[in-house]
């Protein structure tokens, strides 16, 4: 097998050697003077010092540096991700961090949603949902509603909630925030097995399949970039930013036979109501538990505004 492969190695180089041969010198040399192309890529910084919820990173030790100065170099270089990720943040951190300071998490779990939705209502292909991610089971375990009408984990409050409920029961069974993140993205069973088979329950010296292993590191590179835009090279300006949904609320206790036409008796659209609400999952709502729903919808004037 080894001399027919060299033989018909030979076939096709022996020709494209003759070929090479007779090329035009001058077009190999056709860019040797053009200075148009240049590049400055550089590995960003690392900073000298640095905390996930008052936990201090140690970054004296070269994989705990390596981990983190990975994720600032892949955030910093995913510009019109970053770009996109800044203009929402300036629409929804006041609210995430105001709902985790009243739940009692610490302002860093903010970055942990980022991490998990870019600030966006995806869904994974895990079929996890919303801002922050959950699987459908998770959900209704911390209280969301989720059906094929109403979907709280896009509910940003709410599931901002559930999710401070998470991590609250987490803390308190692993004693570090930490550790705590690290179950959301990897779950208590798993988390309780790292522990008794490393006897260890620190997660930077924790070894974990690489998703989680990347996990705390991605949020706090989201942390440092956004807390120093400049200096990683994003230099928006004010008015590049998304301003806050301006809104007014209106309680829903009965059916909605059409969402359509309920946007339309409040001077808007079915496209501007999911904007404001993402928990709406379908144009209509039977709500037979006669729930109390209560929807967002556009202040006047203030999509003109824009």
């Amino acid at each position: 097998m080894k001399n027919i492969f060299n033989r018909r190695f030979l076939i096709v180089l022996i020709p494209l050697l003759s070929y090479c041969t007779n090329v035009d010198s001058s077009n190999v040399t056709l860019f040797a003077n053009d200075s148009t192309f240049t590049q400055d890529i550089k590995i960003p910084p690392v900073p000298k010092a640095v905390s996930f919820a008052d936990e201090q990173v140690p970054l004296h030790y070269f994989d705990i540096r390596e981990s983190l100065s990975r994720e600032i170099t892949g955030l910093s270089y995913f510009h019109g991700t970053m770009i996109y990720v800044m203009q929402l943040d300036n629409r929804y951190s006041k609210e995430i961090k105001e709902i985790l300071k009243q739940e009692g998490i610490p302002e860093d779990f903010y970055y942990l949603c980022i991490a998990e939705s870019m600030l966006q209502p995806l869904v994974s292909p895990a079929n996890a949902a919303g801002y922050w991610q959950f699987l459908a089971g998770t959900a209704r375990e911390y209280g969301l509603i989720v059906d094929n009408e109403v979907d709280e984990r896009y509910h940003i409050e709410k599931s901002t909630r559930a999710a401070a409920a998470y991590f609250k029961k987490a803390y308190a069974e692993f004693g570090t925030w930490t550790m705590a993140a690290a179950s959301y993205n990897t779950g208590f069973s798993n988390v309780r097995y790292r522990i008794s088979k490393q006897s260890n329950n620190s997660y930077f010296d924790t070894q974990f399949v690489e998703e989680t292993g990347r996990y705390v590191f991605r949020a706090l590179a989201f942390k440092i970039i956004l807390n120093d835009r400049a200096r990683y090279g994003f230099n928006l300006n004010k008015e590049d930013l998304y301003p806050p949904l301006e809104y007014y609320e209106v309680e829903v206790k009965g059916p909605v036979e059409n969402w359509s036409d309920f946007a339309a008796k409040h001077n808007t659209n079915f496209k501007l109501l999911k904007m404001y609400n993402q928990w709406i999952r379908a144009n209509n709502l039977t709500n037979k538990q006669n729930r109390v729903y209560v929807v967002k919808l556009p202040k006047k004037g203030f999509r003109e505004r824009q």
